[in-house]
């Protein structure tokens, strides 16, 4: 039996919140699904159009293959069921970015069916997500209501460019599982290249389920697959954050609670969210399929997918988050910490690797994800535009090793890298930074420092934990250049401590 999990308290007892997502991901394509218009991002006003976006009498739609083996890599990096015979649907209704009339879309045949994936929060615990199926459609167009006071405008660029819709299942029991899911989907259709995953652009989007019930009743649910148990849910469309996906979950159960607790009802509506309140709101009322007169399109053939090609895209799969995370763990020692940060990117675990091979895994990971991070973090860049390359910082990591500079001298070698560029043995060579290990220099600076403070000579005697200040002292009098390691042994020697 389903233990209850994340309860929110309500004045009249418990409730447990249940969320699915379905989530539209623009296939990364350089045409639309049924055309050959551009898909391109950031054109003027219906500058992307063909006759077949705009539904134009006689024109037929023609499937885009690369559309159809994206939607299927995609598939098979949710560990999901290809489905070798799928079809194409109407979905009727009615909106003036619609040209048609319809939507062509996958109803009951979809071409990817049940899957899963893992997903890790923020406490380390890992927990399964079932995913319901995905299918392809094409997107509407958009309605512009501002730029003038008395009409709209219709741009049909987006009209007819390819998404996939992937559809959870009512797993989903808390704002953080539902954002760490969203977040989880886009990091594996950005590693597999079949949607770039850029929300502000809308290339990616979540309509946001949420119900509440009583505790207990999604065990109920579990046992008996009866939805009733799980409560009305709304639907809120177009969120394009995993931040504002959060915030839905959290606004909308507590609405949904105390509508609940003062003995109303929850109307099956579609909401819409408000970014500057954090609030959601009635839209219109919620659609059942009927609705939408669902039938077989009839311009389009079935489609019928050869199992050799389908394992051929297989075969050609990317190594994926979860496999990659596992594999930092094992061959470069990482905590599962470090190595979930770095598979989360694929740009970003693809540069630690190229710092990492031949090298200590964890000094590279902490360069990367300390130093490297925190400054593209400052600069508000990516890590392709890191004016660090990996094989420079891999450089500066063997001049830590092998003793040329100190740790502390690499951090200003590094900082000179970030503003300058440069080779980081030349910026040694030429500001003459290379660590001082001449025992001979060092006993000077030693001895000195030790003839001006014996108050400290005869306290470290008593507590030798206090060396560290003798060693700071003498890194300040060598400007940071001395060799901490000879610095340790020679003032333990002087110093009589073992």
């Amino acid at each position: 039996m389903t233990e209850p999990r994340n309860l929110m308290q309500g004045a009249t007892g418990d409730w447990e919140v249940v969320i699915g997502l379905e989530v539209h991901a623009q296939v990364s394509s350089k045409a639309k699904l049924f055309s050959g218009a551009s898909a391109t991002y950031g054109a003027g006003p219906n500058e992307n159009v063909s006759l077949v976006d705009a539904a134009f009498p006689g024109m037929l739609p023609v499937i885009n293959r690369y559309c159809v083996e994206q939607a299927v890599r995609t598939g098979l990096g949710l560990n999901a069921r290809i489905n070798l015979w799928s079809r194409f649907d109407r979905k009727n209704y009615f909106y003036p970015d619609l040209p048609q009339g319809y939507q062509i879309s996958q109803y009951k045949d979809p071409i990817v069916g049940e899957g899963e994936i893992e997903v890790e929060l923020d406490d380390g615990e890992i927990i399964p997500i079932g995913i319901e199926r995905l299918h392809l459609e094409q997107d509407a167009g958009k309605s512009i209501h501002d730029l003038g006071p008395k009409e709209s405008h219709v741009d049909l660029n987006r009209s007819g460019v390819a998404l996939m819709e992937i559809v959870s299942k009512p797993d989903m029991r808390s704002s953080d599982e539902a954002a760490a899911y969203f977040s989880k989907l886009r990091t594996i259709v950005r590693y597999l290249g079949t949607c770039d995953g850029n929300m502000e652009e809308g290339s990616m989007r979540a309509d946001v389920n949420v119900s509440v019930c009583r505790a207990g009743n999604y065990a109920k649910f579990r046992e008996s697959g009866d939805f009733s148990f799980l409560g009305t849910r709304t639907e809120t469309k177009n969120v394009n954050s995993i931040r504002y996906v959060k915030q839905v979950v959290e606004y909308e159960a507590r609405r949904q609670i105390e509508v609940l607790e003062a003995d109303g009802e929850i109307d099956q509506e579609t909401r819409l969210f408000n970014v500057a309140t954090g609030e959601t709101r009635t839209m219109r009322s919620k659609e059942d399929a009927h609705d939408y007169r669902y039938f077989p399109d009839p311009d389009l053939l079935p489609l019928e997918l050869d199992p050799a090609w389908v394992e051929n895209i297989r075969s050609g799969l990317p190594e994926l988050p979860d496999a990659k995370r596992k594999r930092f763990v094992a061959d470069f020692g990482l905590s599962q910490y470090d190595a979930s940060v770095l598979a989360a990117d694929r740009g970003k675990a693809d540069y630690f690797e190229a710092v990492a091979n031949g090298r200590d895994g964890k000094l590279a990971a902490n360069w990367v994800t300390t130093e490297l991070f925190g400054a593209l973090n400052k600069q508000g860049l990516e890590i392709d535009a890191s004016p660090i390359g990996a094989p420079a910082l891999g450089k500066l990591i063997d001049l830590i090793a092998d003793g040329t500079i100190s740790g502390r001298i690499a951090k200003d070698v590094f900082a000179i890298m970030l503003e300058e560029g440069g080779d980081p043995e030349k910026i040694v060579a030429d500001k003459g930074l290379k660590q001082v290990s001449d025992t001979g220099a060092i006993e000077k600076a030693i001895d000195e420092i030790m003839a001006a403070n014996p108050k400290q000579v005869a306290q470290v005697k008593e507590k030798p934990k206090t060396l560290g200040w003798f060693v700071g002292q003498v890194m300040k009098a060598t400007g940071g250049k001395a060799n901490p390691a000879v610095v340790n042994k020679i003032l333990k020697e002087k110093l009589g401590i073992a």
